[in-house]
C-alpha cells in the first residue's frame, strides 16, 4: 500500500463569475465606450471606429448551435489565424471574430462559408434562431426545438446572408411552453391540447408527489388513491395543459404525437427603441408536430415573413408593422384564419395563477 502524500500545491479562488472585460480584444478594451461610429461594410460585417482613430471589424457567422469539438476547434483555429486569437457566440450561438486588419475579413470569410458558416445575420437580416435544447438535453421537451430550428433557417438562408428585410427580425423556437424562451418577433411554440395521461400503476413508485403537486403553476394536481395506491390527480377544469408536471414525474406524460402541435406566435420584442417593449400574440395554432422538416409550420413562418418583407416600411419591426395596419389587415394580407382562441383576453395574473410558494385546493 503507498503511503506518498502530495502536497496541494494550488488555491481555490471562489471569485464569481469572470469579469467579461477580461475576454474583450485589445482594439475593443481600449476603446470601451469611446466609439465615434459605426457601420456595416457588408451583410455580415461590421466596423466600429474609436475616438482614437483605432478601427476593428467584426464578422458574423452563423453555426449549428450543438457543435462538435472539432467544430470548436476549427473555429479557434480560425480565431488564431485571422483574429488574434479572439471570438465570441451571441445569444443566438452565432460566432463573431474580432480584427482590427480589414485584409483579414474576406480571407476568414471564405474560410467559414467553405466550411459551411454562412456570414450575416447583422442589420435589417434574419438573425438565426433562438432556441431551446430539444430532445438532446432536455426533460420535458414535446418537439425538438433544434430540428424546427434547422428547417426554419434552411427555408429562410438567403435573408440570413441579405440585408433586405424592413427592419431586423428575431426568430425563437421553444420545445415546451413554460421554460426557455422570451419574446420574438416570430415564435415557434409547443402547444398541448389534452391534459396529461397518468400512468397510476407505477407513479407512486417513481415521483416524488408533493414536488409534482407544486410544479403545476395553477394547482390543479391533487393526491389521490387509484386501486389501493397512492397517486394524483388531475383536475382537468383547471389545467391549462403547459407540461410542467411531466418534468417532475414522468408518469404523467403530455406529450402526444397525435394531440401535441405547434402554435405561431409574433409581435414581440425586449427593445425598447422607438417602442416599448412587446408580447407576442398568437396567430397560428393547430399545426402538426411533424419532423424531421416540419413543412407545414415552415409554410405559415415563411407566408407571415414574406408579407411583413414586402409590406412594412423601412425600420417597422414586426409589432411595429401589425400595430400600423392592424390585426384585421394582418389575416387578411398573411391569409390566416382568426378564431377565438386568438382574442387576447388575459388580464389579471394575480387571480388567475399560483403565484406564491403555497399550494392552494
Amino acid at each position: 500500500m503507498s503511503t506518498t502524500t502530495y502536497e496541494r500545491k494550488w488555491k481555490t479562488v471562489e471569485s464569481g463569475v469572470r469579469n467579461y472585460k477580461d475576454s474583450l480584444h485589445p482594439v475593443i478594451k481600449k476603446n470601451y465606450g469611446k466609439w465615434k461610429y459605426h457601420e456595416r461594410p457588408r451583410p455580415g460585417v461590421l466596423k466600429h471606429v474609436g475616438e482614437s482613430g483605432d478601427e476593428i471589424f467584426t464578422v458574423r457567422a452563423g453555426t449549428h448551435r450543438q457543435v462538435t469539438v472539432d467544430t470548436v476547434r476549427f473555429l479557434c483555429d480560425l480565431a488564431d489565424k485571422y483574429a488574434d486569437g479572439y471570438l465570441r457566440f451571441t445569444v443566438r450561438n452565432n460566432v463573431e471574430f474580432m480584427t482590427p486588419k480589414w485584409a483579414n475579413v474576406e480571407p476568414l470569410i471564405k474560410e467559414l462559408e467553405s466550411n459551411g458558416h454562412p456570414v450575416g445575420g447583422t442589420g435589417n437580416s434574419i438573425s438565426a434562431v433562438a432556441h431551446t435544447q430539444g430532445w438532446i438535453h432536455c426533460d420535458i421537451p414535446a418537439t425538438d426545438a433544434s430540428g424546427v430550428n434547422k428547417s426554419m433557417m434552411d427555408s429562410l438562408f438567403e435573408d440570413f446572408v441579405k440585408e433586405e428585410m424592413p427592419n431586423r427580425v428575431r426568430l425563437s423556437t421553444s420545445c415546451c411552453e413554460i421554460n426557455c424562451g422570451g419574446q420574438a418577433d416570430l415564435a415557434v411554440i409547443v402547444q398541448h391540447t389534452r391534459p396529461p395521461r397518468i400512468n397510476h400503476e407505477i407513479l407512486g413508485s417513481i415521483c416524488e408527489m408533493p414536488k409534482a403537486v407544486a410544479r403545476c403553476p395553477v394547482a390543479a394536481i391533487r393526491p389521490t388513491v387509484v386501486n389501493g395506491k397512492a397517486s394524483l390527480m388531475v383536475v382537468e377544469e383547471k389545467c391549462v395543459v403547459c407540461g410542467a408536471c411531466f418534468g417532475a414525474c414522468p408518469a404523467m406524460e403530455i406529450n402526444h404525437p397525435e394531440h401535441s402541435k405547434l402554435a405561431i406566435w409574433v409581435g414581440g420584442k425586449h427593445s425598447n427603441s422607438r417602442t416599448k417593449p412587446t408580447n407576442m400574440k398568437l396567430v397560428a395554432h393547430g399545426l402538426p408536430n411533424n419532423p424531421p422538416h416540419w413543412p407545414e409550420v415552415n409554410k405559415v413562418v415563411k407566408k407571415i415573413l414574406m408579407t411583413y418583407k414586402s409590406d412594412a416600411k423601412d425600420w417597422e419591426r414586426m409589432g411595429e408593422w401589425i400595430d400600423r395596419i392592424g390585426w384585421k389587415k394582418f389575416f387578411e394580407k398573411t391569409e390566416l384564419p382568426f378564431d377565438r382562441w386568438m382574442i387576447d383576453s388575459y388580464r389579471h395574473a394575480r387571480v388567475s395563477l399560483n403565484k406564491s410558494a403555497h399550494v392552494r385546493f
